[in-house]
């Protein structure tokens, strides 16, 4: 049966029915979408409103979630159950074919900022390197009949990533409301059915096989960035789970140095495998020292008292050659650049790796 939404407010010992009331047009709650996505439930970026596509079509919105899948939703309005439903079926088949590079160039027509820094605002992290992975398709709607009802929960048993969303305008001593009810929940497929796949073969960013984004914890009562850029190397440990993936680097990566709250501070060249500091050699003068020897700013050893120092737990060092550095007070950050919790990862992100270019003044060269 159709979805309905009924409120009430509470008079005293009293429920008293909210009433129902028409909006201006459906076009007016496009409107209240494209302003506050978020009436879906969920933190959306809303990549562009009337976005057409390549058979001269326009989606009515076309947003993005916090783990890089795109989400069409398209307005009901005077459409019969079998138009509507085609229509969103028809766009899936164009966006679901969308590559990374075509939907940050498309995000980026309609945006009036970089899709990077449009994505940080709205969910505060820079954009993964995965995008579109999954497709949802929504049909937003004032009323839903039994036709669109009955269509999208069959449409739902095969795994068609599709649902409907219900808006109900009530009205209460000129008070205007918005209630929303979904004619599915989001975990769900009809008894019997297949529960659409969430997951899918997605749409990575390509990496050059040389950039890699290194994470260098400055820490008061820890190591330091100034012992880093003097003597050129990065670190990182406490644990196997920080050291592993530094102890990983290739020789001849570039790094692109960034400490955590800050930005970055440093691009340069791997040029030997990493070493437990206790191990560590750095050059100085053009003489391979001990780099424990060296009077450093920062605590390396971190052995338990009256232990020695272990692979697990040790601080590990990997030499680097640097191209350019800066201290921790001049790190180089905008909105929406690329940053990670792990120490070390592949660095895929094509616009993190042109303002680094631009800002240190490299040409794309350095070390080749």
């Amino acid at each position: 049966m159709p979805v309905e939404m009924g409120m009430w407010r509470i008079d005293g010992d009293t429920p008293k029915r909210l009433t129902s009331a028409m909006l201006p047009s459906e076009a007016t709650l496009e409107q209240y979408l494209e302003k506050d996505p978020s009436l879906l439930g969920e933190r959306l970026l809303v990549i562009g409103r009337q976005v057409k596509t390549p058979h001269g079509k326009l989606i009515d919105l076309l947003a993005m979630d916090g783990e890089g899948n795109l989400h069409v939703l398209e307005l009901k309005r005077d459409k019969t159950p079998r138009d509507v439903v085609a229509q969103v079926l028809d766009y899936g088949s164009w966006v679901s074919t969308l590559d990374r590079d075509s939907i940050i160039d498309l995000a980026n027509h309609h945006l009036d900022v970089p899709f990077e820094s449009a994505f940080e605002e709205v969910f505060g992290t820079s954009a993964p390197d995965e995008l579109n992975a999954a497709l949802q398709l929504t049909i937003v709607a004032t009323d839903l009949d039994p036709g669109s009802e009955r269509i999208v929960t069959y449409l739902r048993t095969f795994g068609v990533p599709v649902n409907a969303v219900f808006f109900s305008y009530l009205e209460d001593d000129g008070r205007c409301y918005l209630a929303r009810s979904w004619l599915a929940r989001e975990d769900e497929s009809e008894p019997g059915g297949t529960a659409y796949p969430k997951t899918k073969k997605g749409k990575r960013a390509e990496w050059n096989g040389r950039d890699w984004f290194v994470s260098f914890g400055d820490d008061p009562v820890g190591r330091s960035w100034v012992d880093g850029e003097k003597y050129g190397f990065v670190s990182a440990g406490g644990d196997v789970w920080y050291s592993r993936s530094l102890r990983n680097l290739p020789l001849g990566a570039r790094i692109n140095v960034h400490i955590p709250s800050r930005g970055y501070v440093a691009i340069g060249e791997v040029i030997g495998p990493a070493e437990r500091f206790d191990r560590a050699q750095i050059s100085v003068d053009g003489v391979e020292v001990p780099l424990a020897s060296q009077t450093l700013v920062g605590t390396y050893l971190r052995g338990r008292d009256g232990e020695g120092e272990t692979d697990e737990m040790g601080e590990w060092v990997v030499p680097v050659r640097w191209f350019t550095s800066v201290p921790a007070e001049q790190a180089y950050w905008e909105k929406g650049m690329f940053a990670n919790q792990n120490s070390a990862c592949k660095l895929r992100q094509e616009f993190t790796l042109e303002r680094l270019a631009q800002h240190f003044d490299l040409d794309g060269d350095e070390g080749e």
